[in-house]
């Protein structure tokens, strides 16, 4: 039996995002991201304990993030080994966020087997033009865009079941950017019969240049595309970051959702842990500072030391800015870890 551990709002544990890479093979305006690595990443066994230690203390699902993640080679190999941890009290699910673009049949034959539950994969654009513009590749559009469209026919027939919520398609929305994109992306989707997750664009990082008219707020999205496809609202979640609502003229629950983080924050009952490649933990996404873990895993993991530490980290925790960012004084703002350190 895993005991409660609660955080100064009386928030569980829920959720352990662990990004493997700080490195991607895109340039993605909104997280741009490093082309190398922080030079003291955790090692495969390192990982394995933390995630070990932090499903003891309550965390339930695990999602691999990056950077790109699938440019870790180590990916399938550290999913397997985690796949013990699935006793009653552990672990529920094994996720993985990726652009799709490596996403190769092989590949996606590969996660399943290893063990992975549930593929998202991020497309801000439904052409070429679009992709490019998004991806930070100018002039590779189309082959970018055909590879992730293969990758979500790969995932499919590895056996992600867009019906199960195994595999779905994640947008980030820039006003300025890609606010044209909302119908072709939801039309694509549909097309597909995957669920889309439209995100609006964050002030992550201190890099991406964010402003706040760049937000194109969820309401409006649904809005636009319920002016074209009937929809009905489901809601969110307990813990979830997404409101979603279920298209009308189908037969087949087809879903479409929405992430609110700056219009209509959902701090009450976040409950995810996020932690860097090189083992830095960050309590908040917009967290200003994270805490090294690698003395509890090096020169040799100390596992009941960390648990300690992460037990008392998240006692400690008391992080919900997106719901405070209204109290700053106009046109402030706070440093944040760069998206691409913590998988968003």
């Amino acid at each position: 039996m895993v005991a409660a551990v609660l955080d100064q709002l009386g928030r569980r544990p829920g959720v352990l995002r662990l990004s493997l890479t700080a490195r991607c093979n895109l340039a993605c305006p909104y997280c741009c991201p490093d082309d190398h690595d922080p030079p003291e990443l955790l090692s495969p066994g390192e990982r394995r304990t933390l995630i070990a230690v932090a499903t003891g203390l309550g965390f339930s699902s695990l999602r691999l993030t990056g950077g790109e993640p699938l440019l870790h080679q180590g990916l399938e190999a550290l999913i397997e080994a985690v796949q013990d941890l699935r006793q009653p009290a552990g672990l529920r699910e094994v996720a993985l966020t990726t652009n799709g673009v490596l996403l190769t049949a092989a590949r996606a034959r590969a996660l399943r087997q290893a063990g992975l539950d549930r593929i998202t994969i991020s497309l801000d654009g439904a052409d070429g033009a679009s992709v490019a513009l998004m991806s930070g590749r100018a002039h590779q559009g189309e082959l970018l865009l055909a590879r992730v469209l293969e990758g979500v026919r790969h995932a499919r027939e590895a056996g992600f079941d867009p019906g199960r919520g195994q595999l779905k398609l994640n947008a980030v929305i820039d006003r300025r950017r890609n606010a044209d994109q909302l119908l072709p992306l939801a039309r694509l989707a549909r097309e597909l019969g995957v669920e889309l997750r439209l995100i609006e664009f964050m002030d992550v990082g201190n890099r991406n240049g964010w402003s706040p008219d760049q937000v194109l707020t969820a309401a409006e999205m649904v809005e636009r595309i319920g002016s074209r496809w009937p929809l009905q609202p489901q809601g969110r979640a307990h813990h979830g970051t997404a409101s979603r609502w279920r298209y009308l003229d189908r037969d087949d629950d087809l879903h479409l959702a929405v992430v609110a983080s700056i219009s209509a924050p959902f701090c009450g009952d976040c409950n995810r842990l996020r932690v860097t490649a090189d083992g830095q933990a960050y309590t908040c996404l917009f967290g200003t500072a994270g805490t090294d873990l690698k003395p509890w895993l090096r020169p040799r993991p100390d596992a009941a030391g960390l648990r300690a530490r992460l037990q008392a980290l998240w006692g400690q925790r008391h992080d919900r800015y997106s719901e405070e960012r209204a109290h700053l004084e106009p046109g402030a703002t706070l440093p944040h870890a760069e998206m691409a350190y913590l998988g968003g």
